[in-house]
């Protein structure tokens, strides 16, 4: 019988690529989460019963057992960007990567993935980045052999960072940008699915890996790279770190007060603070090499998917070859 891979959070964005990746390893993919009824577009990364969405929720104890029971590995590619509700960032992102590592500990599980941050520290003022290394040290004592991998912003088909500013130029003329300075290296999600199923075939060393993808920019300067990818001109306008506290806590305050009904979709506190922290590889860090995976370039993977926010989407180089036809 082929061996059976867990992964927790595998219908989300980075997720469902590592499951693509494993079913094509030949393995069966068990995807844990919490609506299985809203993951079953996994099922066809593999043959008939290969991948099967199962229910579960991280912070509870019986649910994560459950979901482990006869793997031989485990992936944990569960995150949040913001707390709401019983879904604090420690709930989930700390104590529920620590459920999945003792869990995976005592099940007798092989080999153990864990999806970190690149910005995790304890002393970090943002309570997401805190949680993550939480989360990263209750893996180590539990499962010493872990493989642990820290991304910067993911980007790919289903990303919510150069998604979310395309969609914003349909509609404005203007992309505002708190922390416009900060660096970023973003890094393809494929590259990052390739890296965790390194480490649920043995083929990596049981250590900390930052992943981050061949360019280091700005905020500024990805906004206006996406531009150029989506043939639109905006104004990226930097704005004051004042202002930004005063949108988010409008935002975080509704969110407390309707106790989560109305989610702050536009900018926590949080986030805020994250924005202006460098999202960096450390120069002496574990990563690409070390895994010998060559990371994708931007330029060579945005045009796929950002394509239909140009003016005439995927018809729009014809529209613009026309334009300059009646013009001469």
């Amino acid at each position: 019988m082929s061996k059976l891979v867990t992964i927790y959070g595998g219908s989300g964005f980075v997720g469902r690529y590592v499951a693509q990746r494993m079913a094509k390893e030949g393995w069966r993919v068990r995807v844990a989460v919490r609506r299985p009824n809203e993951a079953l577009f996994v099922r066809p990364y593999g043959v008939v019963g290969q991948v099967e969405p199962v229910l579960c929720n991280i912070r509870d104890d019986a649910s994560v057992r459950a979901a482990l029971r006869g793997a031989d590995a485990a992936v944990n590619c569960v995150g949040i960007m913001n707390a709401v509700g019983r879904n604090s960032f420690d709930a989930v992102q700390a104590e529920g990567a620590g459920r999945v590592a003792r869990m995976a500990a005592t099940e007798g599980v092989a080999r153990l993935v864990h999806l970190s941050a690149i910005g995790a520290s304890k002393d970090s003022p943002s309570a997401y980045a805190a949680s993550k290394a939480k989360g990263e040290e209750a893996v180590r004592t539990a499962f010493p052999g872990a493989v642990i991998l820290r991304p910067s912003v993911i980007f790919g088909h289903e990303d919510r960072f150069f998604n979310r500013f395309a969609a914003m130029t349909r509609i404005s003329p203007v992309l505002p940008a708190f922390g416009a300075g900060t660096k970023f290296q973003p890094v393809h999600v494929e590259d990052v699915a390739a890296a965790a199923v390194l480490g649920v075939l043995g083929q990596a060393a049981p250590e900390l890996y930052e992943l981050g993808g061949p360019e280091v920019a700005s905020f500024a300067e990805l906004m206006h790279e996406m531009l150029k990818v989506i043939h639109r001109q905006r104004l990226v306008l930097p704005l004051p770190r004042i202002l930004g506290r005063l949108i988010a806590f409008g935002g975080d305050a509704v969110q407390s007060l309707t106790l989560g009904l109305i989610e702050n979709k536009l900018l926590t506190g949080d986030q805020l603070r994250n924005l202006y922290v460098n999202n960096v590889v450390s120069p002496s860090a574990r990563g690409f090499a070390d895994l010998g995976i060559t990371p994708s370039a931007m330029g060579a993977v945005l045009p796929d998917y950002l394509w239909p926010y140009r003016p005439s989407g995927q018809y729009d180089a014809i529209t613009t070859s026309a334009k300059n036809l009646r013009k001469a």
